[in-house]
């Protein structure tokens, strides 16, 4: 049987890698055997994340990088190109938490600081992945979505409306270039074990330990079970999956 999990000679971008589901999808993609790129603005700890990638033997670069700054993301492109000369798949992840708040009370500046990044920083990713993408006629994209693009979530309203933008852009991006070899796909986390997911309750393990409860399977999901579902979707087993949310979330939207 084909190994569709197998990414020997391909150049992989990763954002938002220095932890969580950007650094286990990094590492699952090198252990896979692609060239990876981490790319995120902690420049520190990507450097050495990639270094230990290095060291066991994967083939991986830092480059630092604020999706908020298009001028960043191009230079991002720019330093992969050359490189690489190419990239195959991206997974655009870089991601924060909105601050709780009731709409009525919320601020501008933190709705800039939300979408500058969610929205806009996927927007302007894609707008460089894409570019490479057509030249060379072929790729996969992936964004991280959330199940919070699949419904409303009181006290984080631009987390949410960033969530449902990044399915809006992956579907319209989805149908413009499936033509042209590309696949355009996202991933609707759950509650996964992450530092973004604990900034929800403010960092309350009460609290959070009560969500996880919640969950029908038990428990909240490992980074390691995004990643998977990353790989899948820019492998070719998936080469007829084109503009689909993948909703990763052990069960919670089901009801």
């Amino acid at each position: 049987m084909e190994n569709f999990l197998n990414f020997t000679d391909k150049v992989i971008l990763v954002t938002g890698a220095s932890s969580g589901i950007g650094l286990a999808t990094a590492q699952a993609f090198a252990k896979a055997g692609g060239t990876v790129v981490l790319a995120d603005y902690r420049e520190d700890e990507i450097k050495e994340e990639a270094q230990n990638l290095v060291d066991a033997g994967y083939s991986a670069l830092a480059v630092g990088c604020d999706v908020s700054e298009e001028k960043q993301i191009e230079a991002m492109m720019e330093r992969i190109l050359s490189e690489y000369g190419r990239l195959d798949c991206a997974f655009n992840n870089a991601g924060v938490m909105a601050h709780l708040s009731p709409m009525a009370e919320s601020t501008i500046e933190e709705w800039n600081r939300v979408i500058d990044v969610n929205l806009r920083g996927v927007w302007a990713c894609m707008k460089y992945e894409l570019q490479q993408m057509q030249k060379q006629g072929s790729g996969a994209i992936v964004n991280t979505a959330s199940v919070g693009a699949l419904t409303g979530n009181p006290g984080i309203g631009s987390y949410i409306a960033s969530k449902h933008g990044v399915i809006g852009l992956t579907r319209t991006a989805a149908l413009e270039y499936a033509k042209q070899g590309i696949r355009v796909n996202a991933v609707n986390p759950g509650l996964i074990d992450t530092q973004i997911a604990r900034d929800v309750v403010e960092g309350d393990e009460d609290a959070y330990a009560a969500i996880g409860d919640g969950v029908p399977i038990g428990r909240p999901g490992r980074p390691e079970e995004i990643a998977n579902a990353v790989l899948w979707l820019c492998s070719p087993g998936a080469s007829y999956v084109v503009g689909h949310g993948l909703t990763v979330d052990g069960g919670m939207t089901v009801g």
